[in-house]
């Protein structure tokens, strides 16, 4: 073999060692950090969402407007709160549109906790106006009344959907 392979395998291998050493590093910061939450995240926390409410008012299509306040409007919930956990206080009004949960910085709701997954659930509307959660193949599970979700289940109004240690329940 000569010299010249000999060296480039050595500075090959070198490379693929100080990669493996640098991904196992982010690695274990991540599981002692934890994940960083977002100014998005923050700012739901301690001010009001009116903002946010417009912003969301203005973009949605009138046509999803009525099919979420379709017939039984009275009884339909109108917001997502955090009851319990990191998160608690934190509200979102439903629009009509998809509640993404989980640990990924582009979810609705970011949890910041051990026991969810990155793309851990998403909370929607039916045709009927109903709203449906459904587990997107977490390790830990979505639980529903204490009840582990295995397919996507309809909500009733205040029932306690646990992720972890957080617990978010639809209201008026």
């Amino acid at each position: 073999m000569s010299e010249l392979t000999l060296t480039v395998m050595r500075l090959g291998f070198l490379a693929v060692l100080w990669l493996f050493v640098i991904v196992a590093v982010q690695v274990i910061r991540s599981d002692l950090f934890g994940t960083r939450v977002t100014q998005r995240g923050s700012a739901r926390r301690g001010a009001p969402d009116r903002p946010q409410q417009q912003q969301q008012r203005q973009s949605a299509p009138p046509p999803q407007r009525q099919q979420s306040g379709g017939r039984g409007r009275r009884g339909a919930p109108t917001k997502l709160v955090v009851s319990e956990g990191t998160l608690t206080g934190t509200t979102v009004a439903l629009q009509g549109q998809t509640i993404t949960l989980g640990r990924a910085h582009d979810s609705t709701i970011v949890l910041d906790d051990d026991y969810a997954s990155s793309r851990h659930a998403r909370i929607y509307p039916d045709r009927d106006g109903q709203w449906i959660v459904e587990d997107l193949g977490s390790t830990n599970g979505t639980y529903l009344d204490r009840t582990r979700l295995t397919t996507p289940t309809p909500i009733a109004l205040g029932a306690p959907i646990r992720i972890g240690k957080t617990v978010i329940e639809l209201r008026k």
